[in-house]
C-alpha cells in the first residue's frame, strides 16, 4: 500500500517514446528519396556557400570586417579590435574551421528568415494563425536543443544536413516573434492614416507597418544569429564540421589547451556577428 503512496504506480505508465520513433523511423523508410533529395540540396548550399567565403583571400575578410566594425562603432580602435581577432584565429589554425561553422550558419540564418518573416507577418494579421502558431513556437523555444538533433538524425543520418535543420528549428524561433511584435505595435494611428488614403492592407503592410517594424525586425535577426550561432557548435555531436568539432574531439581526449581556442574563436566569431548586426539595427532606427 506504501509503494502506491510514495512511488507513482508502475501500472499507469506508458511508452510514448518508443510508438514517436516507429511513426519517425516509418516516414524515414517511405520517404527515403524525397530525403535523400533533400539532404543533397542542403549539402549543396552550405558547399557553396563555404566556396564562396573560400574564394574571398583571408586578408581581405579581415579587412572587411575590420571597416564593418569601424563603420557601425565610429570608432577606429574596434576595427582594429575586430581585424586583429580574426588573424588570432587564422594564428590558431582555425580559419577553415570558422569558415565552415560560418557557412552552415548563414545556411540556417537565410532559412529561418525565408520561413520566419512570413510566419512572423500571419501571426500579426491572423489571431487564428496566431493561436495554432504561438503554441508551437513556445514549444520550440523551450524544448532542449539536444532534443532536436535525435528525430534529424533519423531522417538524414549524421552530418550538415541534420545540422542544418536542427539550427533552423532552433533559430527560427525569435525571428517569428520579433517580427511579429514589431508589426503588432506599429502606430494604429499611422495604419489607419495609410488605409484613409486608399492603400489596400498589403499596401499598407509593405510601405507602413514592414519598414516601421524594421529595428524590431533586425533584433530579430541578431537574435536568430546568435541562436543559430550556439547551436552549430552542439551540432558537432552529430557530425557538423567547424569550430564546434575541434572542441568535441579535444573534450573527448581531455585536452584543455585544444578545447580552448576554438571555444575562443567561437566567442569571437559570436561577438562580432552580435556587434555587427547590433550596429545595423541602431542605424535603422537613426533613420527612422
Amino acid at each position: 500500500m506504501e509503494s502506491y503512496i510514495f512511488a507513482f504506480p508502475k501500472a499507469w505508465e506508458f511508452n510514448l517514446g518508443s510508438s514517436i520513433d516507429d511513426v519517425v523511423k516509418l516516414f524515414s523508410r517511405n520517404n527515403r528519396d524525397i530525403l535523400n533529395a533533400i539532404k543533397s540540396a542542403i549539402i549543396s548550399i552550405i558547399q557553396s556557400i563555404n566556396g564562396l567565403l573560400d574564394l574571398i583571400p583571408w586578408f581581405v575578410l579581415v579587412l572587411v570586417i575590420g571597416y564593418l566594425g569601424y563603420r557601425v562603432s565610429k570608432k577606429v580602435h574596434i576595427g582594429l579590435i575586430y581585424g586583429a581577432s580574426l588573424i588570432f584565429i587564422g594564428s590558431s589554425g582555425l580559419w577553415e574551421q570558422m569558415l565552415q561553422t560560418i557557412s552552415i550558419v548563414i545556411a540556417a540564418v537565410i532559412l529561418s528568415l525565408l520561413l520566419g518573416f512570413p510566419l512572423g507577418i500571419l501571426i500579426a494579421m491572423s489571431k487564428k494563425a496566431e493561436s495554432v502558431i504561438r503554441p508551437v513556437l513556445d514549444l520550440m523555444q523551450t524544448m532542449p536543443s539536444f532534443v532536436y538533433l535525435v528525430p534529424a538524425v533519423i531522417l538524414f543520418g549524421t552530418g550538415k544536413t541534420p545540422a542544418l535543420i536542427a539550427t533552423t528549428i532552433y533559430a527560427i524561433v525569435p525571428m517569428v516573434r520579433m517580427t511579429s511584435h514589431g508589426i503588432t505595435h506599429v502606430d494604429s494611428d499611422t495604419k489607419e492614416a495609410a488605409l484613409a488614403f486608399g492603400s489596400t492592407k498589403i499596401q499598407a503592410l509593405v510601405k507602413v507597418e514592414i519598414p516601421q517594424a524594421m529595428p524590431t525586425i533586425m533584433t530579430g535577426v541578431n537574435q536568430t544569429i546568435m541562436m543559430a550561432m550556439s547551436m552549430v557548435v552542439t551540432c558537432a555531436l552529430i557530425g557538423a564540421d567547424g569550430l564546434g568539432l575541434e572542441i568535441l574531439l579535444a573534450t573527448n581526449r581531455v585536452e584543455m589547451g585544444k578545447a580552448l581556442l576554438p571555444g575562443v574563436s567561437i566567442v569571437i566569431v559570436a561577438v562580432i556577428l552580435d556587434r555587427l548586426t547590433q550596429g545595423l539595427i541602431k542605424e535603422n532606427e537613426v533613420i527612422e
